[in-house]
């Protein structure tokens, strides 16, 4: 049995990213969706939310299960007994930091494999960190991310957009 993880922020989970869990889940048993509790960032989503946002936008997919972690990546593909981790790649940008990623993990985890698909055309533009900058400028954020997600992500902008507004920065 083929078990991969797919490790990732997700704040907020965006279409790209949605593209490449459905394309990794095609080519493994079992896919981890990883999502990193990571404490040297604020993020917008708590990871009890960002979890669950996944749950949500993920469950018509069988062989996905979603997963907080923090700490070392290969850390939690031990505990999870996965051996493939897998990477999208937006960019000639983001492959030699991806690949140094891959060979340090692969030292530290000889048995881990790192996958790299690319991502595809209409969404090689797309972070998380646009998709948050464009709803906090206001701007329509439905074209990069799931409907159930935009309406979170401008429950969670509006507070300050309107607080921004009362002060003229806006």
């Amino acid at each position: 049995m083929i078990r991969a993880i797919y490790p990732g922020s997700f704040d907020p989970v965006t279409l790209g990213h949605l593209d490449i869990i459905g394309r990794a889940a095609k080519t493994v048993d079992e896919l981890i969706v990883g999502v990193l509790n990571n404490g040297g960032k604020t993020p917008m989503f708590s990871i009890d939310e960002r979890v669950s946002m996944l749950e949500e936008v993920t469950a018509g997919i069988p062989n996905i299960k979603v997963m907080s972690f923090s700490g070392l990546l290969v850390d939690f593909a031990k505990q999870t007994g996965a051996t493939t981790i897998v990477r999208g790649l937006r960019a000639i940008s983001d492959f030699e930091y991806e690949l140094q990623m891959a060979q340090t993990n692969r030292k530290m985890y000889p048995l881990v494999d790192t996958m790299f698909l690319a991502t595809s055309l209409e969404y090689s533009y797309l972070s998380s960190t646009i998709v948050k900058e464009v709803a906090f400028f206001g701007g329509d954020i439905r074209e990069f991310v799931p409907e159930s997600v935009v309406l979170k992500v401008q429950e969670r902008v509006q507070p300050v957009i309107q607080k921004d507004k009362k002060s003229g920065q806006i």
